[in-house]
């Protein structure tokens, strides 16, 4: 329903607002004081407009709008011009209709979308919700439209938010409600919404009466993931307000019966409606070029405008008889003045008025093309490509740099826990990694999923409520009505990032062992007692450290039975005094971790057996309904993570606002209070939770995040040796571990506890409720605090995530790079898992030179090192035999790279490397290291990623390329194009970007070789006429010969031209470099087919002329043949130049000439004064009766057609360009065609025997005659050409 932009980079984090407030207040409506009244009125209400136009300014507007058009006011300009008698060059009436013709055009297009806006705003306005009335002191049901800030609402199930509200009361328990927001970003995970902190808890609904607290906020802003401000109740305390206390307008109320809000922003204040910023738009290099061609013609205009002044102003005053003038005064040089003028509007078709306008149109058709190729359908996820940019399609064809992104664009983004280490003791999963090696996941489940069904899945957990009010669901805002597709109650609940590869590991039966030590009577507690707990603290990180949402199919997901309990144990196989002195070992009682380490390992092997009979082995509970609970996690990562400590009986069970319910083996169900939660961000690449521990009952803080800060802040707690050396040992044999599990590709991360004293806590506390309650700097001030509480952590141990390789990735970049495309992957893993992935994908070649550029000193040392790898590449690429360079950067090196100083260095060395991996980037580096490579080297970039990370890069990019995976819709939603697999984008620019570039191109020349071409003739005329500014033809010929007669085919030749099949296209990657060289549309090229123009219009002109010398032939006469003449040169032009006729081309050409001739002779027959003062009646009638007319324009089409076939013919048999060669490789038969392929690998074979080295930036890359890759290994039967 909205259009989601990413938040403008650099906006002011406190904007003003209308009236010039820092901050907003609010209270409720239904206060009495008339100042706090009067600043609710100030606000926007809740109606919203999405149209540009009303009944009265629709006219007026949307004409200053195609104003801006410099095209459009230079043909209003000259239809005014015609008016004035003295320039005048025929009929007033007549030079108005092309220009009244393009304005009535756009203006219905435009009146027409904007129609639909007002029926979808009318829709919208009149959607109705729950509003408390002061008049009647209930909920009464309102109109959207009617909503104001301040207002109380009342959402029920399946209901969608009217207006941003803050959460004052929830139907659950612990003040928790869910929301689905695909209506805004498109996710469909639930995200978790909490009432406002220390709200008095009632058992009964918000009464609105008694609420007079005074929220202070931020001014309505556009940031999605941020809400500052503060409630301050009527004893002057004050809580902070936080994102996850608002409730945005068009997401969707799910797993709650109720819930009460007051409105804080409606309307266009809302943040949906300030991320709906309408359709981007950018500017394409073939556009670009396009104005610098239509400013060379309006030079070419006025030269010609100059050249018949002048010598008007000449014949005039070298003219001795005026007898047959009309006597007047005016000069020789005020006649040339003037007609000047006459000739601007005469000539005015130089300029392609319907340029613009058949751009627009065939832009449109390519994207119909595109959104309906069967191969960009992705069956799994029931999606198809989606084209948000309407005007950058041909820049597909003339990428030359792409940067990727590997997490979830190069792989599948489908986590799975593959390893762990703790406590310095690896844990290798040997039966999880033979179940991923043979593992084949059924994607359908029995059945085929599509996104809607799965939507429609994930809310059956709702139906169990009492939502037995009628409401508007996702599917009515989107068009789609929620009857259409019932769930069924047999369907499976599909969560994210929960497939069974992910959910279903084998867990470590070592470790198992160990854990099931906890459950043992036969074994004594203290034995191993330190590593046990590091074991258990690891799994219970992994299990509470996240904000996963846990459901199951009969119950909502904020339901958490039994929580109220402290420690419910189902079978307590310990005392609670035994369990609690497991995470309270006193100080030197173990002696050396090795020595307790071979405690674990010498134990007897028959109480092993023991133990795991005696809880049920290695498989997970079998409580009923245990194997039932769902994790709807908002990261791939975070499932995993809980999925694994699931396998080990380490279950989290329920969560909510202030407690989690925890299942640990030996223990039973333990209640962990959850005090505070630290998100993850970017700069800190961590998140942690701190909680109350159920058996010590002291301050935990467990931590999880990259390797690269969790590893600095492991530092081993004072005062203790002993421990010091037992972290030493752990953090040592952790390195090591997480060396090689990036060694194999695995991603890492590191886990870590802290453990707080009460007056460390409470010290922490004060500060970070002062940085919770400020609107000003907060995220600044709530960074310092969780960077205060994370030091000095206790290393717990590591985990190694799998994440596979979409399929085709190796495919598609190999063939991008054997198409002059440059790929980078920037991404935010280890230098050796990055390393290990772009082996995996084929973007490092075993045959290639790595350079690693890791450097974490100065500038001084930073540039030297560049400059060294430069030295080693130029003596590489002297060197024989030399395959490549492949350049790995870290983060840090990036940064000093990135610096105005050595940024030449870098793209130096960048340019001559075949590949670039940027490990450990930041978003921010990422857009800048795009930026970098578009402005200096000047080149067409495109950047393709799938989470919010990417955005900024994304949105740097000529192109943007969002894939609709695991993580969300924010890099969908920010791109140009967005598809679901990243092997689609080698069709989508291999194919359709060199189509849409080759047509749009040629599809542009034409049209200048049209215009210039028909207006040369009028201009040859002017020699013979006393440059008087006279025309050989009436003025509505004139005017509808490109207007009408020759409009048709050159939009057929955009739509559908197609010079190589796309199989070929494919096979053949080569082909991409004529587009990324721009060979098709050059300013040669440009100046050549206006020399082409210049002379067929001289053919077309001067030979009617000498057949009729002579002859009483008049005017009209004369120019009947000279105009059937150019009509038939224009379209055997188009025939000669097209790659494709089909019944259709056929059908257009011929009827574009029946067209022609049909309206001239009607013209002839039944116009007697249509065009004063000539009179064309029965003009052409008599000229196509007599046989001299069909002589003179068969001979003038052939000779003016003739040196453009002779040197077509010519270039093709003697060089012929590669796609031509490709072409007619697509012609040959199945037999012809095998013998061509074995012919390419005879020739490849003894290339490399020779050594020879093809550069993948050779601009001029020849492929041998009718070649084949050496991929292909079985003949094909040649392809049809298809329609587009």
């Amino acid at each position: 329903m909205y259009s989601l932009e990413r938040p403008v980079q650099g906006q002011s984090s406190c904007p003003k607002d209308r009236l010039g407030r820092k901050r907003r207040t609010v209270v409720s409506s239904l206060t009495e004081d008339e100042e706090l009244t009067e600043i609710l009125k100030s606000y926007s209400s809740n109606k919203v407009t999405t149209t540009k136009y009303s009944f009265l300014s629709f006219i007026p507007k949307n004409l200053f709008e195609q104003l801006h058009r410099f095209a459009n006011i230079y043909f209003i300009f000259l239809a005014a011009l015609n008016f004035v008698p003295v320039v005048n060059a025929f009929q007033p009436e007549i030079s108005i209709i092309p220009i009244l013709l393009v304005l009535a055009v756009t203006a219905v297009k435009d009146l027409w979308e904007d129609y639909r806006k007002h029926k979808s705003d009318k829709f919208i306005n009149g959607l109705v919700c729950e509003i408390y009335s002061r008049k009647r002191q209930m909920y009464v049901d309102q109109r959207w439209q009617d909503v104001h800030v301040g207002d109380f609402v009342r959402l029920s199930c399946n209901e969608i938010i009217p207006a941003d509200m803050l959460l004052l009361y929830s139907s659950d328990p612990h003040g928790v409600c869910y929301i689905e927001t695909a209506n805004l970003d498109g996710e469909t995970n639930l995200k978790q919404r909490q009432v406002v902190r220390d709200l008095p808890r009632q058992g009964s609904e918000l009464t609105p009466e008694n609420f007079h607290s005074r929220i202070e906020c931020e001014n309505p802003n556009n940031d999605l993931s941020r809400f500052r401000g503060f409630m301050e109740y009527p004893s002057k305390a004050r809580v902070g307000l936080h994102n996850n206390n608002l409730l945005l307008r068009s997401c969707t109320i799910r797993n709650t019966e109720t819930v009460i809000g007051i409105v804080v922003y409606a309307g266009h204040e809302t943040k949906a409606m300030k991320n709906n910023n309408g359709p981007r738009y950018k500017r394409s290099k073939l556009e670009r070029r396009l104005n610098v061609d239509v400013l060379w013609s309006v030079v070419l205009l006025v030269i010609m405008c100059l050249t018949a002044a002048i010598g008007h102003g000449l014949w005039l005053r070298n003219l001795k008889d005026t007898s047959f003038l009309i006597p007047d005064t005016t000069s020789p040089a005020l006649s040339g003045f003037y007609l000047f003028w006459t000739m601007i509007i005469v000539l005015q078709v130089l300029i392609p008025i319907s340029l613009y306008v058949s751009i627009e149109i065939v832009k449109l058709c390519q994207i119909f093309f595109i959104q309906n190729d069967v191969d960009f359908y992705n069956e799994y996820m029931d999606s198809r490509i989606q084209c948000r940019a309407l005007n950058i399609t041909e820049d597909l064809g003339q990428i030359q740099y792409v940067f990727s992104d590997k997490t979830g664009t190069l792989t599948e983004n489908k986590m799975v826990f593959r390893r762990c280490t703790i406590a310095g003791v690896e844990y290798p999963h040997e039966e999880n990694a033979r179940r991923l090696e043979v593992y084949k996941e059924d994607e359908a489940m029995g059945c085929s999923h599509t996104l809607k069904s799965r939507a429609s899945a994930k809310s059956l957990s709702c139906k169990s409520l009492s939502c037995n009010r009628s409401s508007v669901s996702l599917h009515t805002l989107t068009g789609h009505s929620e009857g259409e597709e019932s769930p069924s109650p047999t369907l499976p609940q599909h969560s994210a990032f929960s497939s069974p590869m992910e959910k279903d590991i084998v867990p470590d039966p070592f470790l198992v062992q160990k854990l099931n030590c906890l459950s043992s009577p036969l074994f004594l507690l203290r034995d191993a007692s330190m590593e046990l707990t590091y074991i258990v603290d690891f799994f219970m990180a992994l299990a509470i450290c996240n904000t996963v949402v846990v459901s199951s199919p009969n119950q909502p997901r904020h339901v958490v039975p039994g929580l109220r309990g402290i420690l419910v144990s189902r079978t307590p196989l310990k005392s609670l005094e035994d369990i609690k002195m497991l995470f309270q070992p006193e100080e030197g009682e173990h002696g050396s971790w090795k020595g307790e380490e071979d405690k674990m390992l010498h134990l007897n092997p028959g109480a092993w057996s023991v133990l795991e009979n005696s809880n049920g082995g290695e498989g997970p509970p079998s409580e009923p309904g245990a194997d039932e609970l769902i994790y709807e996690a908002e990261s791939p990562d975070e499932a995993a993570l809980v999925h694994a400590a699931r396998a080990y009986r380490c279950t989290l069970q329920g969560r909510s606002l202030e407690r989690l319910l925890v299942e640990l083996p030996g223990m039973g169900s333990l209640a962990v209070r959850l005090l505070h939660i630290l998100p993850f961000d970017s700069t800190r690449k961590r998140m942690s939770v701190v909680v109350r521990h159920p058996l010590t009952n002291q301050v935990v803080v467990y931590t999880k995040g990259a390797d690269s800060v969790i590893m600095d802040l492991a530092e081993s707690p004072k005062g203790a040796e002993q421990s010091d050396g037992r972290q030493g040992h752990i953090r040592e044999q952790t390195q090591k571990h997480l060396d090689n599990y990036a060694r194999e590709g695995l991603r890492t991360l590191c886990i870590a506890k802290k453990v707080q004293t009460s007056t460390e806590y409470d010290i922490w506390l004060k500060r970070h409720a002062f940085a919770e309650t400020s609107i000003e700097n907060r995220e600044e001030l709530l960074l310092e605090s969780a960077q205060r509480l994370e030091t000095n952590l206790t290393l717990l141990g590591a985990t190694g995530i799998v994440d596979r390789l979409q399929e085709e990735v190796p495919e598609t970049i190999e063939a991008l790079q054997r198409a002059g495309v440059k790929v980078w992957v920037l991404t935010g893993d280890k230098q050796e898992t990055a390393i290990n992935i772009a082996c995996a994908c084929k973007l490092l070649r075993t045959t290639d030179q790595l350079l690693t550029a890791n450097c974490d000193s100065k500038v001084n040392a930073c540039k030297a090192l560049l400059l060294e790898l430069r030295t080693e590449v130029e003596r590489g690429e002297a060197a024989e035999g030399t395959s490549g360079f492949t350049l790995v950067v870290d983060g840090h090196t990036l940064d000093f790279a990135l610096q105005e100083d050595l940024k030449g260095d870098f793209l130096e060395l960048s340019r001559r490397c075949r590949a670039v991996v940027c490990c450990r980037s930041t978003p921010l580096q990422k857009s800048h290291v795009v930026q970098l490579v578009r402005d200096q080297l000047r080149v067409m970039t495109l950047a393709i990623g799938d989470g919010a990370n990417d955005v900024s890069m994304i949105q740097v990019a000529d192109v943007g390329i969002g894939i609709s995976g695991q993580e969300g819709m924010q890099a969908v939603m920010s791109s140009d194009f967005a598809i679901s697999r990243f092997k689609h984008l080698r069709k989508l620019l291999l194919v359709h970007g060199h189509w849409c570039y080759t047509r749009l191109a040629n599809m542009i020349l034409y049209f200048f070789y049209k215009n210039v071409m028909y207006v040369n003739l009028l201009f040859w005329y002017q020699f013979f006429c006393g440059f008087s500014g006279s025309v050989m033809t009436n003025s509505w010929v004139l005017i509808f010969f490109n207007l009408l007669f020759t409009s048709a085919p050159p939009l057929l030749y955009g739509i559908l031209d197609k010079d190589v099949s796309a199989d070929t296209l494919i096979k053949l990657p080569e082909l991409y470099k004529s587009g990324q060289n721009s060979k098709a549309y050059l300013p040669s090229t440009f100046w050549l087919t206006m020399l082409d123009a210049l002379y067929q219009s001289l053919v077309c002109f001067f030979i009617p002329y000498f057949a009729y010398a002579g002859s009483d032939a008049d005017m009209l006469s004369f120019g009947s043949p000279i105009n059937a003449s150019a009509l038939l040169i224009i379209l055997l032009h188009q025939v000669i130049e097209s790659r494709t006729l089909t019944w259709l081309h056929v059908l257009v050409l011929v009827g574009s000439a029946l067209f022609y001739f049909s309206f001239t002779l009607v013209f002839s027959v039944v116009c007697v004064t249509c065009s004063p003062p000539t009179n064309p009646l029965g003009v052409d009638k008599l000229q196509m009766s007599q046989p001299l007319f069909y002589g003179v324009c068969a001979l003038t089409t052939v000779l003016a057609l003739l040196p453009r076939f002779l040197f077509h013919a010519l270039r093709n048999s003697i060089s012929p360009s590669d796609t031509l060669k490709a072409a007619l490789m697509d012609q040959l038969n199945p037999d012809n065609y095998c013998r061509r392929m074995q012919h390419w690998n005879q020739t490849q074979a003894q290339s490399k025997a020779r050594g020879l080295i093809i550069n993948v930036e050779d601009l001029d890359i020849k492929i041998p005659d009718f070649i084949l890759p050496k991929e292909l290994k079985e003949c094909r039967a040649a392809t049809g050409s298809v329609l587009s």
